[in-house]
């Protein structure tokens, strides 16, 4: 009998505060390794690596208790969970910046000789390597950007992009890589699939031969867009691995992480995500779809 395909996301648990015009959020719990597990785990179960601090962990574990999350990868350590700041404009986070010391005490436990399918979510450029080092023998290896780490260590974001085969993005995040046609970076970084995130224009794939473009639902409410590029990743993934993970699953897969996307925005924080069905996430995914017939 074939083992089943097993996802992990290794990343952060975060404490975020973001400053709008309208609204203040301060010490929301978040983080990509968060953001990507409650997505990922309406379609299956998924394994969590990530470090927190010792004051937070109750807050996470109630979070995650109804969802077929693996904590086991989970660390606790007595220091500030790592936290960050953003300035909301115009439907867009603006990253400020972060407090990461809780990455000096974290050195990533993770399952040893790991094969299946894995996500390294953004962190620290330095953990992050780490990380992808770690989980060098996955048999499918994708990780995601964050600006202000792009910015400020240079060096390491583009090891990370040498070390994963599919990576995922934004344009201000592709441009700061050096990019400016999507198709020439993903040949230049020999990545076997890039996913650009467009915000209120969806989300563009690209792989040798091929480039599919799913909209975003744009007349749905848009609350808080932190953790949307996490959430779209892992709805894609967990379908396309959860499908079989077939060669070009990737296509008929990205309409869920676009789903995930658009229910995570409708709320604050992890909150709408953390509400959220798989029936819910079906229809939604039908909604997606339809709007993607609709526009083609």
């Amino acid at each position: 009998m074939p083992e089943a395909p097993t996802l992990l996301v290794a990343g952060s648990i975060a404490l975020d505060t973001i400053e709008g015009r309208s609204h203040r959020i301060d010490d929301e719990l978040g983080g990509s390794a968060l953001y990507f597990a409650m997505a990922a785990s309406l379609i299956m179960p998924v394994k969590l690596v990530a470090p927190v601090g010792a004051a937070d962990v109750e807050q996470v574990r109630s979070l995650v208790r109804a969802r077929p999350i693996d904590m086991t990868g989970m660390q606790v350590f007595d220091a500030p969970t790592y936290r960050w700041q953003a300035h909301e404009q115009e439907g867009r986070n603006i990253d400020l910046g972060s407090r990461d010391s809780i990455y000096d005490l974290w050195s990533p436990e993770l399952p040893p000789l790991y094969g299946g399918w894995a996500f390294v979510g953004s962190v620290r450029p330095d953990r992050q390597l780490e990380l992808l080092q770690g989980l060098s023998g996955a048999s499918l290896l994708a990780a995601d950007s964050m600006l202000s780490y792009i910015r400020s260590l240079p060096g390491e974001a583009s090891e990370v992009l040498r070390r994963a085969r599919w990576y995922f993005c934004n344009q201000d995040e592709l441009e700061a890589l050096g990019g400016s046609n999507p198709e020439e970076f993903r040949t230049r970084w020999d990545l076997e699939g890039l996913v650009v995130k467009l915000g209120p224009g969806g989300a563009t794939a690209y792989t040798e031969g091929r480039i599919v473009h799913v909209p975003a639902l744009v007349h749905r409410p848009v609350v808080d867009t932190t953790g949307a590029g996490d959430a779209l990743a892992a709805g894609m993934l967990a379908r396309w691995i959860s499908a079989g993970g077939g060669h070009d699953g990737w296509a008929e897969a990205l309409p869920w992480g676009v789903a995930c996307a658009s229910l995570t925005i409708e709320g604050i924080g992890l909150r709408a995500i953390a509400q959220a069905s798989a029936e819910t996430l079906a229809a939604r995914v039908a909604e997606v779809r339809e709007t993607t017939l609709r526009e083609s």
